[in-house]
This record gives C-alpha cells, sequence and structure tokens, in this order.
C-alpha cells in the first residue's frame, strides 16, 4: 500500500481506530487469507460462504499482520468499520486517487486475461515496479486487493477486470481508474449469464468508455466487436491481430514444438518473437501485451525479447508435464469453445510433430446457455476434422450426442464416455511414448483431478516396467 497514516485510513473506510496511533505512518500490504499474514501485511476480515473472517483475525495478528479491519470489537491493532468488503472498496479507491505517478492499466476480455496479464508483467518489470494480481483476481475484491497492493515505488499496475453482469465493468473502473484500457477478444463465454454475444461485447466496451480522452484503446481484431469500441472517442487506438491493417501485428508466423515463432511488427519496426508458451492462440495474448507496451513507449526490441523469455506463471494453464515420453497437457483451469478449440488445435499439432496418438479428454463447458448442445457437438466434429485419434467426454456426453451420425466415411477418431474420472483413469494403460495427452474443462469439472492421478498412473508403469509399453 502507499504510506497512508492510520487517521487517513480510517477516515476513507468510516471506521474507528482501536489500539492504533492516527498519526502513525503505514505502507502495509493486504490479505485476506489468515494464513498469509504477516509482518507488514494486514488482514481483513471480510465474510465468506462458509466462515467469518472476524474469526481469524487474531490468527492474523499471532502470524504477525500489523492490524485488522473487522466488524467487530479487539483489544488488539485494529479498525471497526460497518462492513469490511466496502471498506476494502473505499480503502482502494481512496488510495487510487493518491497514486499519481503510477500508470493504471485496465485489461478485460472472454479469454486470455491472465495469460496477457503475465506477459505485460514481464515486459513492464524491466522499466519500473509493476503490480499485477494473483492469479485471476478481477472482481471487486481482487481489484481493490490489486490496487493496495501498489507502493510508493510502482511504477505500472495492471488491473485485470471480469464481468458477470452490465456494469460490472464500469464498477470497476470507477474505482481503478485506469488510463489505458486492453480489450482482447469478445467471445462466448458466459452467453448463459449474458444472453447474447452483443451483451457481452457492451459489457466489455465499458472498459473503453471509462477511460479519459486522454487514456489510450488498446483492441483486438478477432471479433467484430472489440476494434470498434473507441470509435466516437476521441481518444488514442491501437488496435492489434494478425492483419496487414492492425497497427500492431504478428508476420511470418511458423509454429515448433507447439509454439508460435513470428516477427512483430509495430509503428517502431519489425522483431522476431519466439514465445516459450505452448499454442499458436497465444499469439493474441503476446499482441496485445506488445500493443500495450507500445503505447506506453517500449522499445520494439524489448518488447520482442520479454515475450521471448516469458514463462506461464499460473497453474493449469497449458501446462506441460513430460512423463514416460508421454506430454500431458494440463489446460484445466477453464474452458469455452474458442479456448477449447485453440487446445485442440496445439494438441494435434504437437502429436502430429511427436508422431504419437493424440488424446482429448474433455469435460462440460459451463455458462453456454441455449447454444450449450450445439457448442459441445461443434467441438466434438472439430476434433475430427483435426484428425484427434482419441476423443474422452468424462462427466458429459455433450461431446459425442449425435456425432456419430456426422462422420464422413474414413473418420478415424475413437470415442469413449465415461460417467466418472475414476473409469476414465483405465485409459492411461493405453499410453506409448510420443503420446500427447490433453485435459481440458471447465474449472467446476475438477478434471485437474483426472490429469493429477493419470500422471501418477503413468509415472507409477515408468517405475514398475521401466517405461511405458
Amino acid at each position: 500500500m502507499i504510506p497512508l497514516s492510520f487517521g487517513e485510513i480510517a477516515r476513507a473506510v468510516n471506521g474507528t481506530l482501536r489500539g492504533l496511533d492516527s498519526s502513525f505512518i503505514t505502507g502495509a500490504l493486504p490479505v485476506i487469507d489468515s494464513r498469509k499474514a504477516r509482518k507488514g501485511t494486514f488482514f481483513l476480515a471480510l465474510p465468506g460462504e462458509r466462515v467469518d473472517g472476524n474469526r481469524y483475525c487474531q490468527a492474523a495478528i499471532d502470524a504477525g499482520a500489523d492490524f485488522v479491519i473487522t466488524t467487530e470489537v479487539f483489544d488488539f491493532p485494529s479498525i471497526q468499520v460497518d462492513d469490511v468488503g466496502k471498506a476494502l472498496i473505499s480503502l482502494a479507491a481512496y488510495a487510487r486517487n493518491k497514486s499519481l505517478d503510477t500508470i493504471f492499466v485496465g485489461l478485460t476480455g472472454s479469454q486470455g486475461k491472465t495469460t496477457t496479464k503475465d506477459l505485460l508483467t514481464h515486459i513492464l518489470s524491466s522499466f519500473g515496479e509493476t503490480v499485477s494480481p494473483t492469479g485471476s483476481f478481477n472482481n471487486e475484491i481482487g481489484v481493490p486487493l490489486t490496487i493496495l497492493s501498489c507502493t510508493d515505488q510502482t511504477k505500472y499496475c495492471i488491473v485485470e477486470m471480469g464481468a458477470r453482469h452490465v456494469g460490472d465493468i464500469s464498477y470497476l473502473c470507477s474505482i481503478a481508474k485506469p488510463s489505458i484500457g486492453l480489450v482482447l477478444v469478445v467471445g462466448s463465454a458466459h452467453v448463459g449469464e449474458f444472453g447474447s454475444q452483443l451483451a457481452i461485447a457492451q459489457a466489455k466496451a465499458e472498459l473503453i468508455q471509462s477511460l479519459p480522452d486522454s487514456g489510450v484503446a488498446v483492441l483486438g481484431t478477432y471479433d467484430q466487436f472489440t476494434p470498434h469500441m473507441a470509435d466516437g472517442r476521441e481518444m488514442r487506438s491501437i488496435t492489434f491481430g494478425e492483419s496487414s491493417t492492425s497497427v500492431v501485428r504478428a508476420a511470418d508466423i511458423e509454429a515448433r514444438e507447439g509454439r508460435a515463432h513470428f516477427d512483430l511488427v509495430t509503428p517502431d519496426g519489425r522483431a522476431p518473437v519466439s514465445l516459450r508458451l505452448l499454442g499458436l492462440h497465444q499469439i493474441s495474448n503476446a499482441l496485445g501485451a506488445a500493443a500495450v507496451a507500445t503505447a506506453l513507449g517500449v522499445k520494439i526490441e524489448s518488447i520482442a525479447a520479454s515475450l521471448s523469455t516469458a514463462e506461464s506463471n499460473s497453474k493449469w494453464r497449458m501446462e506441460l508435464h513430460d512423463a514416460g515420453g508421454i506430454l500431458v497437457i494440463n489446460d484445466t483451469y477453464n474452458a469455452n469453445p474458442e479456448s477449447m478449440s485453440a487446445a485442440l488445435r496445439t494438441l494435434a499439432l504437437l502429436a502430429q510433430e511427436r508422431g504419437g496418438i493424440s488424446w482429448a479428454f474433455l469435460g462440460k463447458m459451463h455458462e453456454l446457455g441455449e447454444s450449450e448442445a450445439e457448442d459441445h457437438l461443434r467441438i466434438g466434429r472439430l476434433a475430427s476434422d483435426l484428425g484427434i485419434d482419441q476423443l474422452v467426454a468424462v462427466g458429459s456426453n455433450l461431446y459425442l450426442d449425435g456425432l456419430q451420425l456426422d462422420f464422413a466415411a474414413g473418420d478415424e477418431m475413437t470415442t469413449h464416455y465415461f460417467l466418472t474420472q475414476e473409469e476414465a483413469l483405465g485409459l492411461s494403460r493405453h499410453f506409448s511414448p510420443g503420446d500427447v495427452v490433453l485435459f481440458k474443462a471447465s474449472r467446476a469439472e475438477h478434471l485437474d483431478e483426472l490429469a493429477e492421478k493419470i500422471l501418477i498412473n503413468i509415472g507409477n508403469q515408468v517405475e514398475s516396467e521401466g517405461g511405458v509399453q
């Protein structure tokens, strides 16, 4: 947190100081998990679905937290408020208004937000202290926590913004007040909640509408809506994509070992990029990060070098494991038709390069609304078109329901359906060195658990047999 006196904090959250000197200056960082409390942090006792954060205030203090923000009266250093959630937002808004030397970047999109955030953080960290959220802290709790993680030395703050309803991003922007807004793509994720892709586009466009006229709109060209989100505004706009009309683009794209190699082209020139991230779909994420860096005046050579050294920092996102010569891709953090398509294309590419069998273990995609059945069947058809050898549906038969009727003569994809993960485990006996195995589903399906169990099975086979047969 930027240095603030306890008196300032109390006024910002309309709270009462207990055991704290109003004139004392603190720069403590926020935590909402008492297990992460230590000296130099403060604990926010947020209410939870199952537990009350107030029950963990003592544990946070015992672990070294400087103070707590709570709704209860304690005899240790604390600030008592009526509502801890509202206090968190109020304090973040106050700190943001005082952070005049920090550049705030807002980021949203139907997919790719977290990866793009990680890439942009990697680029900007070379030029000054950069704060970005851990994981997907992109809501009314995560955004304030990100802001309060900034110090008086922070040069850049990247704020990831998600939306479940129209108005969510406008609200988050009222707290973060970004001067640069990045919209990656409008996809079909959350159509079930918003009702249509147009409604999703309107929700994402709130980020651009919230920017000041002096701001910069950074817009992807991967759907019909995003490139036009700054139309009618006087602000600077930078588009990115793979067409020659994009301000920041990728040219001469190649795939090697499942990773993208391309020339980054910006108004500053051209420079080669070799991504370490898996999948050609990472190009759009890299270009989004590159476009923001370009808006901030970073030289193209530095952007290209950073993109070529960046690693994935987020769990269960195209996570690679090589077990006994079998390549396992754990991409189970979430799923929608666009990301599912990208993962299958990567699987097909890697299996072709390695000469082994391609296995796709797929769980249900959630929040698709009325198009749920057709979207799943479309992915099943795509798997067949891509030449995936083994399509394994786990927990849902939607990928396969009616698929056999669509098979053309000569289609060779074998399909399986297992109601439970335990039933699917036995297929690991049929893996061979050179095979590539993908696990992909919405987070609620917990397909990461199946991926971990199968990795254990493979390891046991290697140990007992001296290699996978």
